[in-house]
């Protein structure tokens, strides 16, 4: 491989006419099996440089930085990073975009340099815009084909995107990178009655080698397929990336999918901030996702004081943008749960790896009666029981001045219309189940299969009333003599 086609430079610079050999599972073999003290060095020096770009040009972060007693050229070592630079948080750049609309002063180009929009949909609040120059949409599309060949997928494959077009990065992150792969893009779409029928139908005719959606959607696809007479299996899929949500690092979820369409499921996938999103992935040969440092720098850390958590440890994942100029984020906070660990990897990549992917929110722990259980531990017990119907719904209830939680689970058709002994044991089954692993006792009703709805999207299964709840006893009380 010509040594100029792994130069790291900033901004970066790459030959999109460039493709590893076929038969390597490397896209830049010394960049991904480098020996970890060394990408470490070489993520020093590209940090000290994204954060004098930001400094210079970025009044968010000279503030911010001004105020931690924090200056670019104070940055020595990892440890200093870590300790002296201050995190990000969502919040952050709510607040800099509604003081300096419409991208924030975080914004380190100009204006007339934005090549794309994308941003949150503001359904819990004030919406956030990323700004995407050209020259990062090339970084995007380049990152992602090379997460993408180390998947196995290669030029020449069609690959089916069956996410929503919208403002929404995942699709159009996908997308870009089939694109630079020199595969046959496939941009499907979902979201509209009626189209995980066609989408089966499309997959049944061009048989394609890749997948992208949330694996939520995968399993409806399957139900789909399989109510309209078709057979996943002989939609000819081999690998099959998701996002979004958690779920394909959970192995009763993974194989589940892996059992309806008989491929490889591989889990990427971070926060629409940070694309390229796939700078953690799996490859083919390492479950759960690997940590692409040398694309995004990620550190595990307390969610309390923001310093590292030791590997093997749990923690939320703080995110440095290494190849991004137009809108870097330096040091995210993901408000994400995850487990690291250090190889060594089976694919002989050298990065640290979330072998159980990301395991979901902080802020969507559930804590019942001093138990703390996450929604996506739920689901995978339940993934793991014959006669799930795929799907479920949690309650989350207060009865005077104790927290309930009630399990709403589909029983699959064939053993619902066995009738009241099959829903029995079903229910002794899931009560059980989820007492042994999570050591949650919960109330649980057993429904048929279908009377959850299916989603396109994000799967939302928690419906949480105890503020709702607490507030109509207020009110009471209110109202009282």
């Amino acid at each position: 491989m010509p040594a100029q086609m792994e130069q790291w430079s900033y901004p970066p610079r790459f030959d999109d006419g460039y493709f590893p050999d076929q038969g390597s599972p490397y896209w830049f073999r010394h960049r991904e099996t480098m020996p970890a003290a060394d990408r470490d060095a070489a993520i020093l020096e590209r940090l000290q440089q994204v954060c004098a770009h930001a400094y210079e040009h970025a009044p968010f972060y000279r503030r911010k930085w001004d105020e931690a007693g924090f200056h670019p050229s104070q940055l020595k070592s990892l440890e200093d990073f870590e300790s002296r630079v201050p995190v990000v948080r969502k919040t952050d750049l709510r607040a800099a975009q509604t003081a300096n609309p419409p991208f924030g002063d975080y914004l380190c180009v100009p204006e007339s340099e934005v090549f794309h929009v994308h941003g949150t949909s503001g359904t819990t609040g004030r919406p956030t815009a990323f700004a995407v120059s050209q020259n990062d949409w090339r970084a995007i599309a380049n990152a992602h084909a090379r997460i993408m060949w180390a998947m196995g997928m290669r030029p020449g494959d069609t690959i089916c995107i069956a996410a929503i077009f919208s403002l929404y990065m995942g699709s159009w992150g996908a997308l870009a990178g089939a694109e630079r792969l020199g595969a046959k893009a496939f941009p499907f779409g979902a979201g509209a009655a009626g189209m995980s029928s066609r989408c089966a139908q499309w997959l049944d005719i061009l048989k394609p080698a890749g997948f992208y959606g949330t694996p939520t959607y995968a399993i409806h696809l399957a139900e789909t397929a399989i109510k309209d007479g078709l057979d996943p299996r002989k939609f000819g899929l081999k690998y099959m990336f998701f996002s979004g949500e958690p779920g394909a690092s959970i192995p009763a979820v993974r194989e589940k999918i892996e059992s309806y369409f008989g491929a490889r499921v591989y889990d990427s996938g971070s926060m629409g901030e940070m694309t390229p999103w796939m700078h953690v992935g799996g490859s083919e040969q390492t479950p759960g996702m690997l940590c692409w440092q040398d694309i995004v720098y990620t550190e595990v850390c307390d969610p309390q004081t923001h310093h590292r958590v030791p590997y093997g440890s749990r923690g939320t994942p703080v995110y440095t943008h290494l190849e991004r100029s137009s809108q870097p984020m330096i040091r995210l906070e993901s408000g994400d749960l995850t487990v690291w660990e250090h190889g060594p990897n089976p694919c002989g990549r050298t990065y640290p790896t979330l072998p159980m992917g990301i395991i979901g929110r902080i802020d969507d722990m559930i804590t019942i009666r001093g138990e703390n259980v996450y929604p996506s531990e739920i689901e995978a017990a339940l993934c793991q029981l014959d006669g799930y119907g795929g799907e479920h719904r949690i309650y989350i209830t207060r009865d005077g001045t104790m927290d309930e939680m009630l399990i709403s689970v589909e029983l699959d058709a064939t053993r619902w219309d066995r009738g009241a002994d099959q829903q029995k044991a079903f229910h002794a089954s899931v009560s059980a189940h989820l007492h042994k692993l999570l050591g949650l006792r919960a109330i649980v009703e057993i429904v048929a299969q279908g009377s959850h709805p299916r989603t396109d999207f994000k799967a939302r299964r928690v419906v949480d009333d105890r503020a709702a709840f607490a507030d109509m006893q207020r009110r009471h009380e209110q109202a009282s003599p």
